[in-house]
């Protein structure tokens, strides 16, 4: 049984920093993509950042230089680390994994977490 549990999500201010984690288990962890998705109150869901099995990184323009995503294989773990946060970026965040390995499409989703940023 596959399962995606995010954690970390929570309140910060503007400017502010939040790592999110995503634990996975019933999956090949290591040969799986990771990404990271979200969604804001009355707007669809969005890319944020994506990590395939070889570690190349993609990342939405409105996050580029501001969030970084990674993968500890070892752990079946990938994390999203966000500094310099906005209010726009207040919305809940979802992991998935993309059992390919390449980041273009998402199999399995987790329940997401709220991060929420004040001004």
């Amino acid at each position: 049984q596959v399962r995606l549990v995010e954690f970390g999500g929570g309140l910060v201010q503007a400017g502010g920093s939040l790592r999110l984690s995503c634990a996975a288990s019933g999956i090949t962890f290591s040969s799986s993509a990771m990404g990271w998705f979200r969604q804001a109150p009355g707007k669809e869901r969005e890319f944020v950042a994506a990590i395939s099995w070889s570690l190349t990184t993609y990342y939405a323009d409105s996050v580029k230089g501001r969030f970084t995503i990674s993968r500890d294989n070892a752990k079946n773990t990938v994390y999203l680390q966000m500094n310099s946060l906005k209010t726009e970026d207040t919305a809940v965040y979802y992991c998935a994994t993309d059992l390919s390995g390449w980041a273009q499409r998402w199999d399995y989703w987790g329940q997401g977490t709220q991060v929420t940023v004040s001004s």
